[in-house]
């Protein structure tokens, strides 16, 4: 059989300890004056707001600060910061915080340019190539927004979380810094890292899998199996460790945003868009379900693959090997847990039908309404 892929991701990731620093200097041919995206505490309470806004300043770039993210990033949020910031004239956005703070960064980067009614665009029924230039500053390692053109959003009037996806939207630069990530709770680093484990884990069972993306997303997922726990597990963990963690997180992000993920997150989208839950824990709990389902399909020998990497021996032990891994991150849970009922299912599966018809198509195995359906209720 011959071999067809492309291979396009034109994104510039600055990698290393202290990079952050050097914003300014990344930001400036790009724009005067930023508006600075984050959420309502972290980042200034850790000190990196102040860094970031001194170092745009050093380069000439005025900016101000919109920090009205929260987890679970709303369309509204979105229209309301590009209000803002066409209203004072910013020609860069600069996001700096986890995975719901930089897909928010690129929502209101888009919508800065664009007219019209965002779900539209999420759901294409309208279509843009164009946004402000986005220089985006992850401090969580593992939604990986800064490796691709996704930006996934809540509709709060009907709970469709989807992604709106457009290559304007991929950042100019990415400062993936490491020392950035060590302020996490561990609760939140291992709910992350799982996140991280999965865009590697579906990109590279997906049926949109390239050679490329498959090296890539390999090696994340032998770096997290490694790594992670230690870092859950220990204080005092080596930079080294870090550096791994955060790294893997990047080539999540970009894996997926070439390969795509597949059911695990089709199904947790609309637990999250309907709760609000972390999308890790989500992911948590669906994911072992999920993975007995679909590792005997005709992506086997890669789940096999995944088995070993997780210290198991073949795709039968997979979803074992995965369970394994939570309780190693102590990230055993349940939907149930989650605040799920067995009356949210049929909402569930209706709306996963809806938004999540392209992850469908993109796992390795046919999946049927009843699949979907009985996959939520075993997760309880």
């Amino acid at each position: 059989m011959s071999m067809n892929f492309q291979y396009y991701l034109p994104v510039n990731v600055v990698f290393g300890c202290g990079k952050v620093d050097e914003a300014g200097e990344l930001a400036k041919q790009y724009g005067s004056k930023a508006m600075i995206v984050t959420g309502g505490s972290s980042a200034k309470k850790s000190g990196l707001y102040d860094r970031v806004k001194e170092s745009l300043k050093k380069s000439g770039i005025e900016s101000i600060l919109f920090d009205e993210v929260t987890p679970n990033p709303l369309t509204t949020t979105a229209e309301k910061g590009a209000k803002i910031a066409k209203e004072n004239g910013c020609d860069i956005i600069v996001g700096i915080g986890g995975g719901s703070i930089m897909d928010c960064a690129k929502g209101i980067a888009f919508l800065a340019v664009n007219d019209g009614d965002i779900n539209d665009y999420i759901f294409a029924r309208a279509a843009s190539d164009e946004a402000l230039p986005l220089i985006l500053i992850p401090t969580t390692c593992g939604t990986g927004s800064e490796g691709n053109g996704f930006a996934v959003l809540t509709n709060p009037e009907n709970g469709d979380k989807k992604s709106l996806r457009c290559p304007a939207i991929i950042p100019k630069v990415s400062i993936v810094d490491p020392e950035c990530m060590k302020t996490m709770p561990k609760k939140v680093l291992s709910s992350v890292g799982f996140d991280a484990l999965c865009h590697c884990m579906e990109a590279y069972t997906a049926n949109n899998a390239e050679p490329f993306t498959d090296a890539l997303a390999s090696y994340g997922m032998s770096q997290l199996a490694v790594h992670l726990p230690i870092l859950v597990n220990e204080d005092n963990a080596d930079i080294s460790f870090w550096e791994a963690v955060t790294a893997a997180s990047t080539i999540g992000g970009m894996v997926i945003g070439v390969a795509g993920v597949t059911l695990a997150h089709g199904m947790e989208h609309p637990a999250s868009g309907l709760k609000n839950i972390v999308h890790g824990q989500g992911l948590a709990a669906l994911t072992p379900f999920v993975t007995e389902h679909i590792c005997m399909g005709k992506a086997k020998s890669k789940f096999d693959s995944i088995s070993r990497i997780l210290g198991g021996e073949s795709a039968k032990d997979c979803a074992d090997m995965i369970r394994k891994f939570l309780a190693d991150i102590d990230l055993t849970v349940t939907l149930s847990d989650l605040g799920i009922t067995a009356e949210d299912i049929d909402w569930m599966t209706e709306n996963c039908l809806k938004v999540s018809a392209g992850n469908l198509l993109n796992t390795p195995v046919k999946v049927e309404e009843a699949d979907i359906h009985d996959l939520y209720r075993r997760a309880l």
